[in-house]
């Protein structure tokens, strides 16, 4: 049975996980959740989703959610088909790779997501942007990215000498970043953070579906 990935085709989240499916050489079906419609919030939606989002896999009726938890699923289940090592199975790699997915969790994921908040989001809903609080974000991600630079000039990839998922987790919110309207360029001017971002959007797994799943 052909893995149905249930999501909307701009979604960010949705894209992460088709491109864990392209990384792994995953087939899948892509079933179109309308989340202008509000098909998100429909009872057969919460049926496989109870917070009413997406994305949402069903692997031949195993159901899951949240999207690092699917495309951690999918490389473990995976291991040795399509890109090797998107989580290594070496304990003190795998302690390495554990820490590189914090870093993107805990210091890039909130203070990307909370720039797109106000200078996206807000704008699709008609809303102004809070400046304040883009200056804030913007702030906390150089900091960051700072360290970032220190680390990667040390290894190839956050975790290593080869791309996890640590690294895949950064690109749909750092694409809105040097998306039209925003350009904030916060990659290019550190050189190693540049190489490392350079190397991870360019892969061909992510300009597949960088412009929406199909």
């Amino acid at each position: 049975m052909v893995l149905k990935l249930y999501g909307a085709t701009m979604s960010t989240k949705t894209r992460s996980v088709a491109q864990i499916c392209k990384e792994k050489k995953i087939p899948y079906e892509l079933i179109t959740v309308n989340l202008p419609a509000g098909e998100h919030k429909s009872p057969a939606h919460l049926a496989i989703q109870p917070f009413g989002q997406v994305p949402v896999i069903d692997d031949d009726g195993f159901i899951l959610y949240e999207s690092r938890a699917i495309a951690r699923y999918l490389a473990a289940k995976y291991p040795d088909q399509g890109t090797p090592n998107l989580i290594p199975t070496n304990p003190k790699e795998l302690a390495l790779f554990n820490q590189a997915a914090s870093i993107e969790l805990s210091h890039f994921d909130p203070h990307a997501f909370g720039v797109i908040f106000e200078k996206v989001i807000k704008g699709r809903k008609g809303l102004p942007p809070d400046e304040s609080a883009v200056t804030k974000h913007l702030a906390a991600l150089n900091d960051k990215l700072d360290v970032y630079e220190v680390i990667l000039a040390k290894q190839k990839y956050l975790a290593g000498d080869y791309v996890t998922l640590a690294d895949l987790f950064h690109l749909p919110f750092g694409t809105m970043l040097e998306g039209p309207g925003l350009e904030y360029d916060i990659f290019k001017k550190r050189p190693n953070v540049s190489r490392w971002w350079n190397d991870i959007s360019k892969r061909a797994s992510w300009l597949a579906v960088k412009n929406g799943v199909v």
